[in-house]
């Protein structure tokens, strides 16, 4: 009876790994820049929405993330460590856009859709997915208009900006860790996943947000930035946990009627228009200021989930060091910003039980 059970449950998960790699090998295909992440995301996303049950188990998930914070850390060099230096205004620009994004769509779901203040400051906030569905749920906010916006705007952001980089001719070739055949000797390789995998456990103790793939990122980092190792995963295994991730991001439509987000599209694509036309704008006057390339300001910039960003980071050949340290910076001043602004326009009421409801994706993964 539990063997049988086991294999039942076991089932979603295989459909969804199966559904993920076709997505991710039609794109691919075709030859869509980012096509790993964005086709394993949108196929399963579109699976979600037909009722089909996608889920991603929590272990496999952290694994994943280990093993994408690894590939992260190795193309990282000493030429990329020496750039931190004219980061400051760009991250000081960050930041305001963080503040201007926020205002800009929550007065777009204010004005425009008619949303109340507080469920029109949650749906705005670029990132922090966890942390807002946890206080629209707390002080009954609109759970659903909220969860749809925010999935919908990472969607929208994954497809559409490797499609626009490649549109204006920014796209880069892939990186090589995902094309290479595991460069480094087996020892080499065994020290990388050791200190990567420990740094990575280390940061999730310490609760460090995104610690998983930003721990294992900077164990990897220190290693290949300093010369020490040189040593990458092999390309399928890359690939396999890049596929995965796009499947975890994929996976939050479930629970998802196609008439409820049909409901909500408008708001949804709305906002993201006013999101992203903000990020574009500061993206365009940092590129302008500073020695940076484009493409990777645009994607620091851009208001994605940090985890799904860091993977499309890594699948279109960006500066790891710089697009993660802008979206842990956006993480954590959209955190605060929420964290006051949302018990301010709430206050402490909690959600009726009669309005507790499933977020798309629960229990696919939530970082």
């Amino acid at each position: 009876m539990h063997e049988s059970r086991g294999k039942f449950e076991r089932l979603p998960v295989a459909e969804t790994l199966l559904v993920a790699a076709a997505g991710a090998g039609l794109l691919e295909l075709i030859g869509f820049p980012g096509a790993l992440v964005a086709g394993s995301m949108l196929a399963v996303a579109v699976a979600a929405l037909a009722g089909r049950p996608m889920r991603v188990p929590l272990p496999l998930a952290r694994v994943c993330f280990v093993m994408v914070g690894m590939l992260l850390g190795t193309v990282v060099t000493p030429q990329t460590l020496r750039g931190i230096a004219t980061w400051p205004l760009s991250v000081a620009l960050l930041m305001v856009a963080v503040m201007t994004m926020l205002a800009g769509t929550a007065g777009y779901l204010r004005w425009v859709h008619g949303w109340q203040p507080l469920s029109a400051l949650l749906g705005a906030s670029p990132g922090s997915m966890a942390q807002v569905m946890a206080l629209a749920a707390e002080l009954g906010a609109d759970l659903r208009g909220i969860a749809i916006v925010q999935v919908m705007r990472v969607l929208l952001i994954v497809l559409g900006v490797p499609a626009g980089l490649a549109a204006f001719g920014l796209a880069v070739t892939p990186v090589a860790p995902l094309r290479a055949a595991g460069a480094g000797s087996f020892t080499q390789l065994a020290i990388l996943a050791i200190a990567s995998t420990g740094s990575a456990l280390a940061m999730l103790r310490l609760r460090f947000p995104g610690g998983l793939m930003f721990g294992a990122m900077f164990g990897a980092a220190v290693l290949n930035g300093s010369g020490l190792v040189h040593a990458s995963l092999p390309w399928w295994l890359g690939s396999a946990a890049v596929v995965t991730l796009g499947a975890v991001a994929g996976a939050r439509f479930a629970n998802t009627g196609l008439r409820m987000l049909l409901s909500y599209l408008g708001a949804a694509l709305g906002s993201f228009a006013v999101a992203g036309l903000v990020a574009a704008a500061f993206a365009l006057l940092v590129a302008a200021l500073l020695p940076l390339r484009i493409a990777d300001v645009i994607v620091a910039f851009a208001p994605g989930a940090q985890d799904t960003m860091m993977v499309l980071a890594l699948t279109l050949s960006l500066d790891p060091i710089y697009v993660g340290a802008h979206h842990l910076v956006r993480f954590l001043v959209v955190s605060l910003a929420i964290a006051v602004a949302a018990r301010r326009f709430g206050g402490r009421k909690r959600a009726p039980a009669r309005r507790r409801w499933q977020r798309p994706g629960r229990g696919a993964f939530d970082d």
